[in-house]
Order: C-alpha cells, then sequence, then structure tokens
C-alpha cells in the first residue's frame, strides 16, 4: 500500500522545471526548543511541520498536542495518535527531569537552551531520509546515526560526554529508531495524501516596486516587493535585459496572516544607471509567465490609491448635486 501511495504521490508532488517550481524534499518534522533559565524555571515549546507550514503545536499546560490543520493527523487512527501523544507527554517530563538532574554531569550551566529537530523527507525519487539533530545554543551538538548516538564536531569533549552517558540506553534507542525509520515515513505520506489540496495550493504573487532610503549621495535603493505568493519557492532578481544583476539583495521570508508569503529584493545602484532595470518574478502559479516590472514604468500604489479617490468623490458629488437638482 505504501508503494501505491508513492506513486500517487509522484503524480501529486511533481518536481516542476522552471526556477520558481520546487525540487527540494518534502519533510515532515518536529521542532524541540527547551530554554533552562535556572534550576526551577524551565520553558518548553514543541511544534510540528510539514516543509514551512505549521501542523503541530504543544500545550505546555496541558500536555498535549495541537492539531492545526483538519488533515494533521494523517491517515493515523485515533488510537495511534493517542497513543502517540501519551508517548510525547512522557519523553517531554523525562527529558527535563533528566536535564535538570544532569546538569552538571553534562558540564552545563544555566541558563542555556537546546533545541531539537526530528523528521523524515521524501525526496523527488521516492526514497524517504530520516533525522534527528540536537543543538545546544544554537550550535549542532549531537544526532542519531545508525541507532547510536553521534557528537558534532562543534560540541567538543561535552558532546562526546552526552553520547557516552547515552550509550546505555539501549532501549530508548530501540524506540527512536522505530519512529524515525517506521513510523514518521507512514506519517508523512499520509499527511501529504490526506493535506494535498492545502500543499498543492498555488496563489499567484503580487509586486510592486519603490524605493528605499538612500544609500549614499547620488545612489538609489531600489525595492523589488513580492507579496502573497504560495508555495514559499520564488525567484526574484534585479535585471537589466536579460542580464541578472548580481547587487541584488535578498531580505528574509515573511509570512503573511493568510499562509502566503512576502519576500523583498533590493538593489543599490547609482541614480543615473536606474533606468532600463527591472524586476523579474519567477513562481510556480505562474505558468512559465514571470512578472516583470520596469523602474520607472509603473505607477505607484500609493498614486492608483490617490486617483481612486479622487474619482470617488467627483462621482460622490456628481450625485449629490443631481438629487438636489431633482427635489
Amino acid at each position: 500500500s505504501e508503494m501505491l501511495l508513492l506513486l500517487v504521490l509522484a503524480v501529486l508532488y511533481p518536481g516542476g522545471d522552471n526556477q520558481g517550481a520546487s525540487q527540494e524534499p518534502i519533510s515532515f518534522h518536529l521542532i524541540q526548543i527547551s530554554s533552562f533559565v535556572n534550576s526551577t524555571w524551565i520553558q518548553y515549546h514543541g511544534s510540528g511541520w510539514v516543509d514551512d507550514l505549521q501542523i503541530h503545536g504543544w500545550n505546555s499546560v496541558a500536555d498535549t498536542a495541537i492539531f492545526l490543520k483538519p488533515w494533521s493527523k494523517g491517515n493515523f487512527s485515533d488510537v495511534e495518535i493517542s497513543d502517540l501523544v501519551e508517548l510525547f507527554r512522557v519523553y517531554t517530563f523525562a527529558f527535563i527531569r533528566e536535564m535538570r538532574a544532569h546538569v552538571h554531569e553534562f558540564q552545563l550551566e544555566y541558563p542555556f537552551e537546546i533545541q531539537g529537530i526530528a523528521g523524515c523527507e521524501l525526496h523527488p525519487g521516492g526514497a524517504i531520509l530520516s533525522f534527528l539533530r540536537g543543538a545546544l545554543g544554537g550550535l549542532d551538538f549531537v544526532s542519531f546515526r545508525n541507532s547510536s548516538c553521534v557528537p558534532a564536531s562543534e560540541g567538543g569533549s561535552r558532546a562526546q560526554l552526552v553520547c557516552a552517558l547515552l550509550r546505555p540506553y539501549g532501549d530508548i534507542f530501540h524506540i527512536v529508531k522505530k519512529l524515525l525509520y517506521e513510523t514518521c515515513p507512514r506519517f508523512l505520506l499520509g499527511v501529504l495524501e490526506a493535506g494535498k489540496a492545502d500543499l498543492q495550493r498555488q496563489v499567484k504573487p503580487e509586486a510592486w516596486l519603490s524605493s528605499g532610503p538612500s544609500p549614499g549621495p547620488g545612489r538609489l535603493l531600489l525595492v523589488c516587493h513580492v507579496s502573497g505568493f504560495y508555495p514559499k519557492p520564488v525567484w526574484v532578481m534585479w535585471m537589466r535585459g536579460d542580464q541578472e544583476q548580481q547587487g541584488t539583495q535578498r531580505g528574509d521570508f515573511l509570512p503573511n496572516g493568510d499562509g502566503t508569503w512576502h519576500l523583498r529584493a533590493t538593489l543599490d545602484v547609482a541614480a543615473g544607471e536606474a533606468a532600463g532595470l527591472a524586476c523579474r518574478v519567477k513562481h510556480s502559479s505562474l505558468g512559465g509567465q514571470d512578472l516583470v516590472l520596469y523602474w520607472g514604468g509603473s505607477v505607484s500604489i500609493a498614486v492608483i490609491i490617490l486617483i481612486v479617490m479622487v474619482l470617488c468623490l467627483v462621482i460622490a458629488l456628481g450625485l449629490a448635486l443631481w438629487f438636489w437638482r431633482h427635489r
């Protein structure tokens, strides 16, 4: 049945041949962030994601999972989901307890933060690879490979010590291996099938140009805004004809309230060299028809709004005059 589902997913999530389409693996992963402020104050955050879309949360007060989408349970039964939630509840309690009990043994000092990510990813060829990595203070610390703990080079002797202390717990590693290599792939395939309507959603981007704060005398900062697009992969570049402008700087992807994304691409140029430049946008929703906006060739949003307001005012005055004359 899993082979049949893989074939179905290959049709539902094909790799595109344009630069706006995603050819990256599709992953399901859990993220854990544990902040140990002191021996009594610990903050724990857990979440579940399909790529950049959050579908699970964790209520740290009630110690239970939050399902953010109607399809967040994939094709798992309520009993299977309940068992997994209980397993993570026990894990969360045990993890915090053991970390507090072995702070000095692990050579840690308050405050410190531990980040963890675990999951699996479906590659375009159909292979599913699993992963588990832990970080300390944002630096790679340990990972799980071949049923054992592997210290990261950034973790130094402390990471080696932690792996040595964990080595005797073979039963725990057996559970982790089962979750990573059996449960996660099955859950990933089920979630991709159940959530295909949301995950296959295509929303076309809107784009407009503006100028940013002047970088210096005689220079302009050209800004290309691209917003409202989904999925996340997008290609934005300032161009002169067919030549890409290597000075293009892309900002961070910012989420919109409706689940779409926003991105800015800027270019620092001499004021006399702005003419003839254009911002080109490629995205899978555009069907190969790129958006091209020419600097100086488009009306700003503010001007459009002003024109609309003036037209509305003229129409309103005309209607008022007509009614006054016919009273």
